[in-house]
C-alpha cells in the first residue's frame, strides 16, 4: 500500500509478499505476519502503517501481483526494491485499488 501523494514523495505503508496462492481474503485486523511475510515499510517498521495524511485528502494504492513461484526466497523485512527484484521475472499479473483518505 503506497501513498503517491506524501509531501516527500511517494511512502510506503505496507509490504506483505509470500501470501499463499489460496488466501482469498485479508481479514480485517489480521497481522501481516499471519497472511504472509511483512517487508519494511517506510516508516523502517514491518506490517501495515495505516493512513494518516499530514493534510487534505491523500489516494493510498493497495497492488496485488500474481507470480509463477510460491516464495520470492526472502527474509522478512525485505525492502520495497529487494521485493520488486525478486518479483519481475515471475509476475503473472496484477491489480490495483486506489482509496481516497483524509483525516
Amino acid at each position: 500500500m503506497d501513498d503517491p501523494d506524501a509531501p516527500h514523495g511517494t511512502f510506503t505503508h505496507w509490504i506483505v509478499f509470500d501470501i499463499p496462492g489460496d488466501q482469498t481474503d485479508l481479514p480485517s485486523g489480521a497481522r501481516s505476519d499471519a497472511i504472509g511475510i511483512s517487508g519494511r515499510n517506510s516508516g523502517r517498521a514491518l506490517g501495515y502503517m495505516g493512513p494518516c495524511p499530514p493534510s487534505g485528502t491523500h489516494r493510498y494504492v493497495f497492488q496485488l501481483s500474481a507470480l509463477d513461484v510460491a516464495s520470492l526466497g526472502l527474509t522478512a523485512g525485505a525492502s520495497r526494491d529487494r521485493v520488486e527484484a525478486a518479483m519481475a521475472a515471475h509476475m503473472i499479473g496484477t491489480a490495483e485499488l486506489m482509496g481516497r483518505y483524509r483525516r
